[in-house]
């Protein structure tokens, strides 16, 4: 993120007090590559907000809802102003003579990764949070398979991604990770109080090899199983990541939607890699909510490694809108990498690919696994 200066004024990162009209007007934000992958703690995903040791102004959960924060100057109960995000009380000091708190002193919440994976960058949002955010925030992660409880959790050994650092009120604050290592969990720390309205972890999904191959048939695009998107002709409307969710859409957002495209003789297409090398035999493609922009015409085609010949699974094909599309293959198709084209343009909500890993996909997906968790 850009360098904030940790200066001997703990008011110089403070917004300026709400004066009316869009409270977005004066957000703070910045260009974080790493937003573009996957948010590992989504709730979709099966994200969630395990504990925190404080939550008296507003509840924890909020931290991973998916809708940017909302901001009302008018909502107060009886523990006083309601806040879109988590915000605990104010730390004291332990007696008359000392009262701010100890230098040591921070709130924590303890987040479980939904897929768990490689973390590459966390955004920590303060949006409406002008003068009531944290001076300093700091993450830790660790690696507990299962499904843990909080007071296991407090007894794991965490490893620290990011220091405690100053953060900027009413701001996104992202920062990026260098680390290889798989995790499940991590603890989002507030130096010393104060509230945070949204928290993402980017990543990429590393699947344990064990229980896909329990598993057996399996939707190899899944971001669950480790599927990831790489490009895409067009990102306008929503991100081509949502094709390959889990579950079904619940409107007609929650896919892929590019805008109308003007220039004939193109079209559009959007590129994904499987977590490894995969024999896909059925394919999904689901248009569901979609009804007067959906792809007209779809077409599907695979590779083999990073430098292999494209070749047609699925041929040019008619569309339906709002409606569910089920091919199943003549043969299977071993590939790497799947391009959907859509013809000319349009939206799709999801696409599926079923099938198993090769012998040398599962050898090579465990190859990962056991360096990312050493």
């Amino acid at each position: 993120m850009t360098a904030i200066e940790d200066t001997q004024d703990p008011h110089a990162n403070d917004a300026a007090p709400y004066a009316g009209g869009d409270p977005y007007a004066d957000y703070r934000t910045g260009d974080f590559p790493f937003a573009e992958l996957v948010d590992l703690a989504d709730r979709r995903l099966g994200g969630g907000v395990v504990a925190a040791n404080d939550e008296f102004f507003a509840e924890r959960e909020n931290l991973l809802v998916r809708e940017r924060a909302v901001f009302d100057p008018e909502h107060f109960g009886h523990k006083g102003k309601i806040m879109d995000g988590w915000e605990t009380r104010r730390r004291r000091g332990a007696d008359a003579e000392h009262v701010f708190p100890a230098p040591e002193d921070h709130d924590w919440a303890i987040v479980r990764l939904g897929a768990p994976g490689v973390i590459r960058g966390l955004i920590v949002d303060t949006a409406h949070f002008r003068g009531n955010y944290p001076q300093k925030v700091s993450v830790q992660a660790t690696a507990v398979e299962g499904s843990p409880g909080p007071e296991e959790l407090l007894d794991a050994k965490w490893e620290e991604l990011v220091p405690p650092t100053p953060v900027r009120g009413h701001a996104a604050n992202g920062f990026a990770v260098d680390s290889d290592r798989r995790w499940t969990h991590v603890r989002l720390c507030q130096h010393p109080d104060g509230g945070i309205a949204r928290f993402r972890v980017h990543g990429e999904v590393l699947p344990d090899p064990e229980w896909l191959d329990l598993l057996g048939t399996i939707d190899l695009l899944s971001v669950l199983n480790g599927g990831s998107y790489e490009d895409a002709s067009d990102r306008f409307y929503s991100s081509p990541t949502q094709i390959i969710l889990p579950g079904t859409s619940r409107k007609m957002d929650d896919g892929w939607e590019n805008r109308r495209r003007r220039v004939r003789g193109t079209h559009d297409w959007v590129r994904f890699r499987l977590p490894a090398q995969g024999a896909v035999r059925a394919v999904e493609i689901d248009t569901a909510y979609l009804k007067g922009n959906s792809a007209g015409w779809i077409a599907l085609h695979g590779r083999n490694g990073e430098t292999g010949e494209w070749f047609e699974i699925i041929p040019r094909t008619r569309l339906q809108p709002d409606t569910l599309h089920r091919f199943r293959l003549p043969a299977r198709a071993v590939v790497t990498h799947v391009r959907l084209d859509a013809f000319p343009d349009g939206g799709v909500a999801r696409l599926r690919l079923h099938g198993s890993l090769t012998e040398e996909g599962a050898a090579d997906l465990r190859a990962r696994f056991d360096r990312a968790s050493r």
